[in-house]
């Protein structure tokens, strides 16, 4: 890989995965090679959830690294995913972020697709009076966009660009689908959504998400009202690829009680602060295991959530080097009561641009883009918890975040 700011090689020391070169955010041929190995490469995407897609005909447009893409449900009740790319000219075939389609007709010349990605129609094949059209050789079967491969587990749909990536519950791993299917065990339905912008590189983000150690360190409303302290009970797993992780606690009295914040000066250990509606943390009890905050990410960008009752989905896409996008979508499970959705939408108040919990790691991936500015040919250090990316009952640990690394690394072929 090629640093093209200075035309030298991004250059890792050794093959540890202890120190990661700053110049892997900000480097534009590496973001090239990322969509080729990782987005197009040997691995499943999130596309949507099938709960988005509720009948034949219903799609959805979303992307895969920086390639847009329809998910559709055909008649046959399946699910299928091509580029949203026109085959003619390139542009756009589906223009909304959702809808109904019996076809897909796209507005530049009126090209014309099945819901399955097969283009159908020519508008004026064979000319007008005789005159133009297509030549006689023209066949519409070898022409069209892009499809994917799809893969749906829980409800979550994935694609990929991939005929030899495993199948999603290998590539996923035992671990990783039991927590995923300790989530979504039975139907969900969206319950809001929305999008954020962020400043930074696409892997800062993700690092975040699998970074247990910062979590109440960084949100002081974790600590404030005792929802996740690193000397709570819990725990961190890592898959053999080091891609897919899991990161959960649950709130134990004695822990809330301990002084290991305060012993060691911690911003975080400030309990000034109070809520006027406290009803906001009021939830109810809905996992026998007492698991009350569970962070789920399986490689390259996809992200399951439960914070005490508040069940999300996150897509992580790049939009440039120092710029990502992140879609958040809300669940609720489709048998939820009255006072079992009201308490998800409050809670919902936890997460996002603005959340109470995650408003910080909205502005602190920019803190590192901004940092690292000119320091390209030096080194992130990542060696809490050793050098390892194995399972661990304690958080005070960085090795989901080397485990990325090591799926990078692999993908990346570096």
């Amino acid at each position: 890989m090629q640093d093209t700011s200075t035309s030298r090689p991004v250059h890792w020391s050794g093959p540890g995965l202890t120190r990661i070169p700053y110049a892997v955010y900000a480097d534009a041929h590496v973001a090239a090679e990322e969509q080729a190995r990782i987005f197009q490469g040997e691995t499943w995407n999130y596309l949507c959830l099938e709960a988005e897609l509720t009948e034949a005909g219903s799609y959805r447009t979303t992307f895969v690294g920086e390639t847009p893409v329809v998910v559709v449900r055909d008649a046959d009740g399946e699910v299928y995913a091509f580029e949203n790319r026109c085959a003619h000219r390139g542009a756009l075939i589906a223009l909304e972020k959702s809808g109904h389609a019996d076809n897909f007709q796209c507005v530049y010349h009126a090209w014309s697709y099945n819901r399955q990605g097969d283009l159908t129609g020519v508008a004026f094949e064979q000319g007008v009076k005789g005159q133009g059209g297509m030549p006689p050789g023209f066949c519409k079967e070898a022409h069209g966009p892009r499809k994917l491969r799809v893969a749906s587990f829980c409800g979550l749909v994935f694609g990929s660009f991939s005929d030899e990536v495993p199948g999603i519950e290998e590539y996923l791993g035992e671990d990783i689908c039991e927590r995923i299917e300790r989530v979504l065990h039975k139907p969900v339905e969206v319950i809001g959504r929305f999008t954020q912008a962020l400043p930074n590189n696409w892997k800062l983000y993700v690092e975040n998400v699998r970074d247990s150690y910062h979590a109440s360190l960084l949100h002081l409303f974790f600590t404030t009202f005792e929802l996740n302290r690193l000397s709570q009970k819990g725990g961190v797993i890592v898959d053999e690829s080091g891609g897919n992780h899991v990161s959960y606690s649950m709130i134990d009295a004695q822990a809330e009680k301990d002084a290991s914040y305060r012993d060691q000066g911690l911003r975080s250990d400030d309990a000034n602060y109070r809520l006027k509606d406290p009803s906001l943390l009021a939830g109810f009890r809905e996992y026998d295991d007492g698991v009350t905050l569970q962070i789920l990410s399986v490689f390259p960008g996809f992200v399951l959530q439960q914070i005490q009752n508040c069940l999300a989905v996150r897509q992580v896409l790049p939009k440039d080097v120092e710029r990502t996008e992140l879609n958040w979508t809300y669940l609720g499970y489709a048998d939820d009561t009255p006072e079992q959705r009201r308490v998800r939408l409050k809670q919902s108040n936890l997460i996002g641009p603005a959340g109470f919990i995650s408003m910080e790691d909205g502005a602190v991936g920019g803190f590192v883009q901004r940092g690292i500015a000119g320091a390209h040919a030096m080194e992130a250090v990542v060696e809490m918890g050793g050098e390892g990316t194995s399972s661990s009952e304690g958080r005070a640990t960085e090795a989901s975040v080397r485990g990325f690394w090591k799926a990078y690394r692999h993908h990346m072929g570096a």
